[in-house]
């Protein structure tokens, strides 16, 4: 039995309204958007306003904060993929002159650069980026440190404006253009901008005492523009959820998105529930583990966040300064679809061709005297696995000397190779130096001294 609706149940629908119409009231937010999308497509959206028989529909743009830093941080990896700079390169390598150029490019993305939080000066979100017009003016020249490089997290707005400079030096025009040839015109998303445009909502600070309201600045910041100055739609998010959940070839792999979502640098604690990737935040929720980025500016807040295990993702947008926590509510979004619809398992396929001798390679090996198992999955793809299950296991896909790169946990980028006799015959794998034997410290049919330390010539014996 398939299922081809895309949409989700009314019960469903029901409680994502009641949710998000709870979080609007309660957090005195004169409007909200928000949105569910799974396996690449928007299921559910649904707004709430201060306006009776009025909400916003998703064409309505609200300023997305820095959730624009996902966006800068896709350019950069760009760059990366192309050839043009290196993760590990300090930034004056291709900056001369930037302020903190001995920190590395990884490094602010990952915001481990040890750059202050802020610019100096007065608060940039609601000042004309006009107060700084130079790279110089974006960090304290004699402090712009606060922590040693590398050692741990530390948010830094200035850094990400940095990031934008890189861009545009090796683009040679400015960051907001190459981001719209680049990413947004790919995506189909023509209503992400660095200024407003209609329909957009007014951002508002709602006193904390009394129900009223008071317009926020809707400034252009310059220089720092790319720790938060883009506006969005709830279309356009759902789009841009929809390429961070699985990428998309024209602008980023989807290999290089995952990268951008492992952890960057270790946790603070071993009880870790927030982290942070390259340009993306990562949050555990509810026993979830989840990638994306909250944001705010004066007058605005927003959320996105990815499930890729439930294939789910959520964004939600709020025009009040200290409105509804719009990444809580993304996130509890998500939660809501997965719990009254958990995803269906992708249906079981076997391979449409099959290689002989890799299938004589399947079964038990041995590392030492532990038993693992060598799986061919139906992608094509090896998995090296303990009988007795756990996390050591790694998944290998097929390179083109005939070697097998590792995907993930232990070997990881490790090389699995099928080491041979002269004749042909299978003697054992070498995965990154560990001696894998068809039995415990393989002798029959395996070259001799293949073991390290060699084995005992006596054998298995009882004492």
């Amino acid at each position: 039995m398939t299922d081809q609706s895309d949409q989700l149940l009314p019960t469903t629908r029901r409680a994502l309204l009641h949710h998000t119409a709870v979080a609007q009231s309660e957090g005195r937010t004169p409007s909200l958007v928000a949105g569910v999308v799974r396996d690449g497509r928007p299921v559910w959206s649904g707004a709430r306003s201060m306006v009776d028989g009025h909400a916003p529909d998703l064409n309505v743009q609200y300023r997305i904060g820095s959730l624009t830093k996902t966006f800068v941080a896709v350019l950069v990896l760009r760059l990366r993929d192309e050839g043009l700079l290196d993760l590990a390169d300090p930034l004056g390598r291709h900056l001369p002159g930037a302020p903190a150029d001995d920190v590395t490019v990884a490094q602010l993305l990952a915001h481990s650069g040890g750059l202050a939080a802020e610019t100096p000066g007065p608060w940039w979100e609601r000042t004309d980026g006009a107060l700084r017009p130079d790279l110089g003016d974006l960090l304290d020249a004699e402090h712009p440190l606060k922590h040693p490089a590398g050692r741990r997290h530390h948010y830094s707005n200035p850094g990400y404006a940095l990031l934008g400079a890189l861009v545009e030096q090796l683009r040679g025009e400015p960051w907001g253009e190459v981001l719209r040839r680049e990413v947004l015109a790919p995506l189909g998303m023509d209503r992400t901008t660095l200024l407003p445009e209609h329909p957009h909502a007014g951002g508002f600070a709602v006193h904390p005492w009394a129900d009223v309201m008071l317009p926020e600045p809707l400034t252009d910041t310059g220089r720092m523009g790319p720790a938060g100055q883009l506006w969005s739609t709830g279309a356009d998010l759902a789009r841009w959820a929809a390429f961070l959940a699985a990428g998309d070839d024209q602008v980023l792999s989807a290999g290089t998105i995952a990268e951008m979502s492992r952890p960057a640098v270790g946790p603070d604690n071993a009880d870790w529930t927030s982290g942070y990737g390259f340009g993306l935040q990562l949050l555990r929720h509810e026993g979830r583990l989840l990638y994306g980025h909250s944001g705010s500016m004066p007058g605005f807040t927003a959320g996105l966040w990815v499930s890729t295990e439930d294939g789910l993702a959520a964004f939600a947008l709020s025009n009040a300064t200290n409105g509804p926590n719009t990444a809580t509510l993304a996130a509890q979004l998500i939660g809501i679809t997965a719990a009254h619809e958990p995803r269906l398992p992708a249906p079981w396929r076997p391979l449409a061709a099959v290689d002989q001798e890799l299938l004589a390679l399947t079964g038990p090996w041995f590392w030492g005297a532990a038993p693992n198992v060598l799986r061919l999955r139906a992608d094509g793809v090896l998995e090296l696995a303990p009988q007795a299950g756990g996390h050591r296991g790694s998944r290998f896909r097929p390179e083109p000397d005939g070697t097998w790169l590792g995907l993930d946990n232990y070997h990881a980028g490790e090389t699995l190779r099928v080491v041979r006799h002269p004749d042909g015959a299978v003697s054992h794998l070498d995965v990154g130096s560990f001696v894998y034997t068809r039995e415990p410290y393989g002798s029959a049919g395996t070259v001799p001294g293949a073991v390290p330390g060699g084995v005992d010539p006596q054998g298995w014996r009882a004492y």
